[in-house]
């Protein structure tokens, strides 16, 4: 059931710097700051801001685009790393939970990754993105199912996926069925076109309705100088225009402020958890609505790892008879009749 609360969130649409290691971390820090002096209690920035969405690799073809890629590989952040706590610092100092998108660098692989600290700076969730897509895959590894799963946090029951994996609709209903009170997703913003912003919106509010959870999302946003410096042609630069939507949804679907479509800028509003109660009476989808007598979800949680040391078994001798000295005689008496002898 829904504590009786109302919590104030903020989706930051923040636009990154594309050449400084720690530019981008310093205007999350700012943003949090920012937040806290309006009394937010979560916050959401965009997907890998940190150091930023490989852009790049939309427009550049593999075989040339080795430069970008080692390049972003020599600013994304490890885990746990100064730029973990520098978050965690300013979660704690602000009270705040805060949800943020990184290019994890985990020795010769990097990962779209997702955290979330909760309001005494502790790290509650790390998770990787379960299946990068399309021009994605030649720059991230895979997560696995260890990440799929909400955690308790000071603001409620918070989940999270990036981008796509909306589209992936077991990886939503595993959340739903842990009870995600609100989630946090993160899309790179300044992609694809205005289509992409309208597909966003549509999956966004969906998922809210089919939850029955509010919906934290944000995407970051390039300036027409990065759009520029990012196309390799002028006509390449329109893939770059638009795909912006960062905006708080309620349980019913519906907009709590005016959705932010271009420029910087951060969306508030208030969470009133009554709506959860509101829209599950109506429609529960993993509970009276639910037919797990027919259809459910299995999921694998286990961390996927590549090395797993197993210890050889020590010699042990064999147990000592259990038999009472009776049974056991006459259980050797039968044998040796059988065996003729």
């Amino acid at each position: 059931m829904s504590a009786k609360k109302t919590v104030r969130a903020a989706a930051v649409q923040l636009n990154p710097e594309l050449d400084s290691a720690s530019g981008t971390v310093d205007k999350v820090l700012a943003a949090i700051e920012d937040a806290a002096a309006q009394g937010v209690q979560l916050i959401v920035f965009p997907e890998t801001v940190v150091p930023y969405y490989p852009y790049f690799s939309f427009v550049t073809p593999a075989v040339t685009m080795g430069p970008a890629h080692l390049k972003l590989y020599e600013h994304a952040p490890t885990v746990p790393g100064p730029v973990t706590d520098a978050a965690a610092d300013a979660a704690r100092a602000a009270g705040m939970v805060v949800v943020l998108g990184v290019n994890e660098r985990d020795h010769g692989t990097l990962y779209n990754t997702q955290l979330v600290f909760d309001a005494d700076g502790t790290l509650a969730l790390k998770r990787r993105k379960i299946t990068p897509t399309y021009h994605e895959r030649m720059v991230w590894g895979m997560g696995d199912g260890s990440g799929l799963r909400t955690v308790e946090t000071a603001a409620g029951t918070v989940g999270a996926l990036a981008c796509w994996e909306h589209y992936n609709p077991l990886a939503r209903y595993a959340l739903m069925a842990q009870h995600e009170q609100i989630h946090c997703s993160q899309f790179p913003g300044s992609l694809v076109g205005p289509v992409f912003a309208e597909q966003m919106e549509v999956t966004m509010r969906h998922h809210a309705l089919e939850s029955g959870c509010f919906v934290v999302n944000a995407t970051a946003w390039l300036t027409p100088e990065q759009r520029r410096a990012q196309a390799p042609s002028p006509e390449l630069e329109k893939a770059f225009n638009g795909g912006c939507y960062t905006a708080i949804i309620s349980p019913e679907g519906k907009h709590l402020a005016e959705p932010l479509r271009d420029g910087e800028g951060m969306v508030v509003a208030d969470l009133d958890f009554a709506l959860i109660d509101k829209r599950k009476r109506m429609m529960d989808a993993v509970g009276h609505y639910a037919r797990p007598e027919l259809l459910s979800l299995q999921l694998d949680s286990r961390a996927a790892t590549p090395l797993t040391r197993t210890d050889a078994p020590s010699a042990t001798p064999p147990a000592p008879s259990t038999r009472p000295d009776a049974v056991e005689a006459a259980y050797m008496q039968a044998i040796t009749t059988l065996m003729g002898k």
